[in-house]
């Protein structure tokens, strides 16, 4: 995992470098990367035109230090200061991006404040290759909105660890292939990290001992007629590895109770009424439970849902309809107090927006993890760029995900992988997760987030469908889960 730090923690993880490092040598090393990490991108550097636009604070500094290290290289390199704030171009300025094959944006880093305008990059024939050093100008360090009208880079080398702001919003479609390198600060003490495909490894492999028990996952979803989403959750659980898998649909039987997606889960008939408290009472032998899936929005079935919440003494997974039923309790913090073992909460932002009673604005790690430490629970705030905290705080990043994934059930699925790694994390340990595993929890929820966003990316890129996810699922971790 790559560490995530505000602008406020990299001012003061570079504040306590400065007691050991001078300044000037922390800039020649930022420069330095970002003229090799430019080399490494655009080949030989001899006789390409290099304008480099270096604003008057540090970031400006690394520009031009990196202007030098590509003129020692043969590049014929300009270095000029930014435009205006208006986007007011010198006819200079005109000339040389028109001439340019490389552009090094240095005009202002992640503490810019105010509103910024780029010069176009816009000519005849092929457009320059454009480097952002630290984070495109005029990008929020920490939200990722634009201010302004930012250069969009091809690359951008950033410094001791990823920011925020190239994560999100705006940031994430401006930053072009973004890469971190090391300048000597300590970043190890990071609240925040993104999760790379080789964290995958760190899921549990089924012991040797493992029978159908001993990972076995309760799916509660769907109504009478209507069994798609407890399906997919149902397949994506038994396809990430899950053993085995229960699905009750409330109020159904006969031919209703069939599910499609998952013929190899065992469905267990339950009442339209009072399901809630056969759940609780016969939990015993699973290790985790996934309710919310298609079950409908009855106040009936929202009170079903809460008494699950209060009574279910095994890991939960509450998405969508379970999600309402908290959201319309009038007290959610009180319907979660107390709660023996772990929960986990999916929301995407319509959801989000009803736990929080607000819309969440544009700092979705401070956000998230306020809600999660307020609930004493893990939530996976989904969207382009998904947010996993826990009570504590620390929070992962998953970038994994892709439109793709922007189709009806893909959500649905994605439970039931969080379901099944919970399970299988319960079953190394012979007994389910407790509330004191909560950091634990959001590192697997994580994990089961950015392998379900990658596992996406197998699909096609045109068309994929919900039903796709789960053997793609088991695909991509059989690729990083060796068998014991």
């Amino acid at each position: 995992m790559q560490p995530v730090v505000t602008v406020a923690e990299m001012r003061a993880i570079d504040e306590a470098a400065r007691a050991h490092v001078p300044t000037e040598t922390l800039v020649a090393r930022a420069g330095a990367a970002a003229a090799y990490a430019t080399l490494a991108r655009t080949g030989g550097p001899y006789a390409k035109r290099v304008l480099v636009i270096a604003g008057k604070g540090h970031n400006g500094d690394d520009g031009r230090v990196a202007a030098w290290h590509l003129a020692r290289r043969g590049a014929l390199v300009r270095t000029l200061p930014p435009p205006a704030l208006s986007g007011d171009r010198t006819p200079e300025m005109e000339k040389l991006l028109a001439e340019a094959d490389i552009v090094l944006d240095a005009a202002f880093g992640t503490g810019f404040r105010g509103t910024y305008h780029a010069p176009g990059t816009a000519r005849r024939g092929s457009a320059p290759f454009v480097v952002a050093v630290d984070i495109p100008s005029g990008v929020d360090g920490d939200t990722g909105l634009a201010s302004g009208s930012p250069m969009q880079a091809d690359l951008t080398v950033t410094f001791g660890a990823l920011k925020p702001g190239l994560l999100f919003a705006d940031g994430k479609a401006l930053s072009g292939e973004i890469v971190a390198r090391s300048i000597g600060l300590d970043c190890s003490a990071a609240h925040a990290w993104l999760v790379e495909d080789a964290d995958l490894g760190d899921l549990p492999a089924r012991p040797l001992s493992a029978h159908k028990w001993s990972a076995a996952l309760w799916v509660i979803g769907g109504s009478p007629g209507m069994t798609g989403a407890v399906g997919l959750a149902a397949r994506g659980a038994l396809r990430a590895g899950a053993g085995m898998v229960r699905v009750s649909v409330p109020g159904a039987s006969g031919k209703e109770l069939q599910v499609p997606f998952a013929p190899e889960a065992v469905v267990m008939a339950v009442p339209a009424k009072g399901w809630a408290e056969l759940v609780t009472t016969g939990a015993e032998r699973f290790k985790a439970a996934v309710v919310g899936p298609g079950l409908g929005r009855e106040e009936g079935t929202l009170a079903e849902i809460r008494t699950i919440v209060r009574g279910l003494r095994i890991p939960l997974v509450l998405d969508a309809d379970a999600l309402v039923a908290l959201a319309s309790s009038g007290d959610v913090r009180g319907l979660l107090a107390g709660r023996p073992a772990p929960t986990v909460l999916t929301p995407h932002d319509g959801e989000l927006s009803r736990l929080l009673g607000h819309p969440p604005g544009t700092d979705r790690l401070a956000v998230v993890g306020e809600l999660a430490a307020s609930l004493g629970v893990v939530v996976v705030a989904k969207g382009p760029t998904t947010v996993v905290s826990g009570p504590d705080r620390r929070t992962y990043c998953v970038t994994s995900g892709s439109p793709a994934l922007a189709t009806p059930g893909t959500g649905d699925v994605l439970a039931g992988v969080i379901g099944a790694v919970l399970a299988r994390s319960g079953e190394l340990r012979g007994a389910p997760l407790v509330t004191t595993d909560m950091g634990e929890v959001a590192r697997l929820a994580a994990l089961a987030a950015h392998a379900h966003g990658a596992a996406a990316a197998l699909g096609p890129s045109v068309g994929l469908l919900s039903g796709d996810l789960p053997e793609l699922v088991s695909k991509l971790l059989s690729g990083y889960i060796a068998p014991r």
